[in-house]
C-alpha cells in the first residue's frame, strides 16, 4: 500500500498544482498573452469541473469493471495533450478547449479514480491509505505554486505548460501503468453485493445516497467558492492585504493537520461522528465570519475551523461511500456522486462572483452559511440512519 501511496500521491500533486491552482500563478501573463479577460482565464476551472462532472458516472463504473490501471494511464496522456493544447492557444476558443480536454483527463485520472484504486489496492486498510493520499494531496500549492513562478520567471508561461506536460506524459503516465493492478482485486463471495460491514442495510441505500448527495454538494459549492475569493472577503471585512494573506494561508495548514489526526486516529472513533463535526464546523465558521468582521483572533479561529472542515471534507468524500455502501460498487456510487458536486463546484466561482460584486462579502458569506447548513442537516441525518458504520 506504501508504494501506491506514494506513486498516487505524487501524480495528485501533480494533476491538482498543473491545472486547478495554476492560473493562480500564470494567470496574469496568460491574460495579458491572449488578450481576454480575467474571468475567461478562470473560467477554465468551471470548464474542467463541468466537464469532469459529466463524465464522473460512467468512468466510476468503468474502473469497478477494469481496474483503473489503464483509465489513470490514459488520463495522464490526455492530461499532457491538454496542457500542451494550452500552452499552443492564441485565443479563448482553443484555451477554454484545452480546459475541456483537462476535465476529461481529471474524470480519469484525478481524486475520484485514485480512491477508488487505493479502495482497491488497499482493502480494508482503505481508509487509512485515502486518509494519506489526502494529507500528501494537501501539499499541491506548496509545492507548485512556487514552482509555477520559478519556471515561469525562466521560460515563460507557455514554457511553464510544456514542462507540465511533459511531467505528466514522461512521469505520471508510467507512473499509472507500472504501480497500479491490472485488474480489479477478487472480493470474497458476498461483498460485491453487500454493504460494507456495519453499513446501512440495502433497502436504505437510495435514502443514503441522497441525504450524502446532498450534504456533499453543498459543502463541495462552499469550499470551491470561498478558497477562490477567500482573501478577497477577509479584506472586505476590514483586513489588511497582509493579514487577509496571512490568514488565509492557515487553511492549508489546518487542512493537513486535520488530515494527519485522521489518518493516526480516525480508527478510534466513527467515521459518521467525524462528518458529523466536520459539517457543523462549516456554518460555525462562517457565524464567526460574519460576527467578527476584521477582528483578527476571531478572524483566525474562523479560519482554522474552515482548514479543519474542508480537510475532514476531502477524506470524507471518499471514505463515507466506502463505509456505507461497500467496495463492490463503490467506483459506481463515487462517480454518481461526483456528478452533482462537480455542477456545484463548476457554478459557485461564477454565482459567489456575482453575489460579491452586488451584496459584498456579507452576501457571499450569508449565502454560503445557508448551504452549509443544508450540508450539516443532511449529514445528521444520514448519521441518524447510519448508526452502526464505523
Amino acid at each position: 500500500m506504501v508504494r501506491a501511496v506514494a506513486g498516487l500521491g505524487f501524480t495528485q500533486i501533480v494533476g491538482w498544482g498543473t491545472t486547478f491552482l495554476m492560473p493562480s500563478v500564470l494567470g496574469r501573463h496568460i491574460q495579458d498573452d491572449l488578450h481576454v479577460p480575467t474571468e475567461i482565464v478562470f473560467a477554465g476551472i468551471t470548464v474542467l469541473f463541468a466537464v469532469g462532472a459529466v463524465l464522473a458516472p460512467h468512468i466510476g463504473r468503468r474502473i469497478d469493471r477494469t481496474g483503473p490501471r489503464l483509465i489513470m494511464t490514459a488520463g495522464s496522456i490526455v492530461y499532457g495533450l491538454s496542457l500542451l493544447a494550452t500552452s499552443l492557444s492564441q485565443g479563448p476558443v482553443v484555451y477554454l478547449l484545452s480546459w475541456a480536454g483537462m476535465g476529461v483527463a481529471s474524470t480519469l485520472a484525478l481524486s475520484v479514480p485514485s480512491s477508488i484504486a487505493m479502495a482497491q489496492i488497499a482493502g480494508s486498510r482503505a481508509r487509512q491509505g485515502i486518509s494519506m493520499l489526502t494529507i500528501i494531496g494537501g501539499f499541491a500549492s506548496t509545492a507548485f505554486w512556487p514552482l509555477s513562478g520559478a519556471i515561469d520567471a525562466m521560460v515563460g508561461w507557455r514554457g511553464t505548460l510544456m514542462v507540465y506536460a511533459a511531467v505528466h506524459i514522461f512521469a505520471c503516465a508510467p507512473i499509472h501503468f507500472f504501480m497500479l493492478p491490472k485488474s480489479v482485486p477478487v472480493l470474497p463471495q458476498g461483498i460485491a453485493g453487500t454493504p460494507a460491514v456495519g453499513g446501512v442495510p440495502a433497502e436504505l441505500r437510495p435514502r443514503a445516497y441522497r441525504l450524502l448527495s446532498i450534504s456533499l454538494c453543498f459543502g463541495a459549492f462552499v469550499f470551491t467558492g470561498m478558497i477562490v475569493y477567500m482573501i478577497e472577503v477577509l479584506r472586505a471585512l476590514g483586513h489588511a492585504p497582509a493579514s487577509a494573506v496571512f490568514l488565509g494561508s492557515m487553511v492549508g495548514p489546518a487542512q493537513v493537520g486535520i488530515r494527519a489526526f485522521e489518518l493516526l486516529f480516525g480508527h478510534r472513533y466513527s467515521i459518521m461522528n467525524s462528518a458529523v463535526f466536520g459539517s457543523a464546523l462549516l456554518p460555525f465558521c462562517l457565524v464567526l465570519a460574519m460576527a467578527g468582521g476584521g477582528n483578527f483572533g476571531l478572524a483566525l479561529v474562523c479560519m482554522l475551523a474552515y482548514g479543519i472542515s474542508n480537510g475532514l471534507k476531502a477524506v470524507q468524500r471518499a471514505t463515507l461511500p466506502l463505509a456505507i455502501f461497500g467496495r463492490g460498487q463503490f467506483g459506481a456510487y463515487m462517480g454518481r456522486l461526483a456528478l452533482p458536486q462537480g455542477i456545484a463546484s463548476a457554478a459557485a466561482p461564477v454565482v459567489l462572483a456575482t453575489v460579491l460584486d452586488r451584496f459584498g462579502a456579507e452576501g457571499v458569506l450569508g449565502i454560503c452559511l445557508v448551504l452549509g447548513t443544508i450540508s450539516l442537516v443532511a449529514m445528521v441525518m444520514l448519521a441518524r440512519m447510519a448508526r452502526s458504520v464505523r
